[in-house]
């Protein structure tokens, strides 16, 4: 998430405050875990034409199993997933991997310029940028609205603070449909007004046939690339940040996510569109679409997150903007690396958050004591939200490790089982790591005390931040 930082103070205070003084609790992963089914059977796996048989999920999952290591967490997460979640795992999806802003802003502006019926977009920040072809998104969207394309868009109001009202009134004159989520002014509330809640979803439906989510919001700290750093060009510090395409069955999850929240949010009647389309199967990735209501007693990627790394049996290779973990997620981790998993954390060496970068360097003692490896990426700020796992499980999304996302935001997270993506994730993870510097216990534990006093300082916050 990009922090907002204008009225941070105000905002804790009131968060706080709407929070009942920070009363609000993460579920019991360890009990949600037992009470779940016994193992034995598969999951309920959907097809484009709708579910398909035991005999067919189970030969799909074999199949799966059959291409990595040996491992039964496949079989273990989604028992669990499917006990607590409406979503099924979809097949027949054709999943690609997006690696920082000017390669997602490439897709995306693809897919914008060959939509023939909807584009809708749901995104924490919004803001008026620029391409790195020089063509504003805002006045793409109003072309295709021109053209006959309805173009809906949801925002953040807190993400996008800083964006001038004048913007938006430009889209809405236009004819694109737009809806401020939970506006921070309550004289335009829609019903109870609460600060504490924030959409943090980033995701863009076009036509009902492809889908992208991940990390990256629409926002002008994307445009830079890695590699103008590296030249030596004069560019502000890139954003480092991953997004995925999909294209198949799972679309149809993303869409039931946008229209649910345009309905919560009372967004105006939307033009009838085929929001729905007939869809066929694109490639062979099993994926599951987790999104997370604020309310709601489940808060799916937050178990997820913990059950995916309980299940672990060979590697799991995190990179997570704001680490701010709990103790459930402290104890999975290192438990994991107790029972000879391999735990690597890439972690940001630069932020826009110091309280949460200093929040989380509270735990890296406990970690690294622990045997779970961390590191701090080098020349760019991490804003990335992924994980691979056993070298099949893969998951790119919202969510932050920390517990503002886990229990206040609106989140969502892809998850894909597949040899193939994961392959990918992997490759992504080990350049990651080339620009990494691995963090020692034997230097780690030599940090001045002041950085220790603000670690402390900071940790007793961190259900703000």
């Amino acid at each position: 998430m990009r922090r907002v930082k204008p009225f941070l103070p105000l905002f804790v205070l009131l968060s706080f405050l709407a929070l009942g003084g920070g009363c609000a609790t993460l579920p019991n992963v360890s009990e949600t875990i037992r009470e779940a089914p016994a193992t034995g059977g598969s999951p309920q796996i959907a097809s484009a034409k709708g579910p398909i048989s035991f005999k067919q999920s189970k030969a799909l999952m074999e199949r799966l199993k059959r291409s990595v290591k040996a491992t039964d967490m496949l079989q273990r997460y989604t028992t669990v997933i499917e006990s607590v979640s409406g979503s099924p795992l979809t097949k027949g999806n054709k999943v690609t991997l997006l690696v920082n802003g000017p390669a997602t802003y490439a897709a995306m502006f693809k897919a914008i310029e060959n939509a023939r019926d909807h584009i809708n977009i749901e995104t924490f920040t919004m803001e008026d940028i620029e391409d790195e072809t020089g063509r504003k998104l805002a006045d793409l969207l109003l072309q295709k609205q021109a053209e006959g394309v309805q173009v809906s868009l949801i925002y953040d109001s807190l993400g996008s603070y800083t964006t001038p009202a004048a913007f938006f009134q430009r889209l809405r004159d236009g004819g694109i449909e737009v809806v401020e989520f939970n506006p921070v002014n309550p004289l335009k509330a829609r019903g109870k007004w609460r600060l504490a809640k924030s959409d943090h979803r980033k995701i863009m439906i076009v036509d009902g046939k492809v889908a992208f989510t991940g990390g990256i919001n629409i926002s002008q700290v994307y445009s830079s690339s890695l590699s103008a750093r590296r030249e030596g060009k004069d560019t502000q510090m890139p954003w480092r940040d991953t997004d995925v395409q999909i294209e198949g069955p799972a679309v149809a999850e993303f869409q039931e996510l946008f229209l649910d929240t345009w309905k919560q949010q009372k967004g105006a009647k939307l033009a009838a569109r085929n929001y729905f389309p007939d869809l066929k199967e694109e490639g062979n990735a099993l994926v599951g679409v987790l999104g997370s209501t604020p309310g709601e007693d489940n808060r799916i990627t937050f178990i997820m997150y913990v059950a995916a790394i309980t299940f672990a049996e060979n590697s799991l290779h995190m990179t997570n903007a704001y680490f701010v973990p709990d103790h459930q997620t402290i104890k999975a981790l290192t438990d994991a690396a107790k029972r000879g998993v391999d735990v690597k954390i890439v972690l940001p060496g630069t932020t826009d958050s110091s309280l949460a970068q200093f929040a989380g360097e509270y735990f890296y003692s406990r970690l690294l004591k622990k045997g779970v490896k961390l590191y701090k990426r080098r020349d760019a700020l991490l804003h990335a939200k992924t994980l691979v796992i056993d070298g099949v499980w893969s998951t790119v999304g919202s969510t932050n490790m920390d517990f503002w996302s886990f229990s206040t935001n609106d989140e969502v997270n892809a998850v894909v089982l597949s040899r193939e993506f994961a392959v990918e994730m992997e490759k992504m993870f080990a350049a990651d790591l080339a620009e990494s510097d691995e963090v020692q216990w034997q230097e780690w534990k030599k940090r001045p005390l002041s950085l220790k006093v603000k670690e402390w300082f900071s940790h007793l916050l961190s259900r703000w931040l």
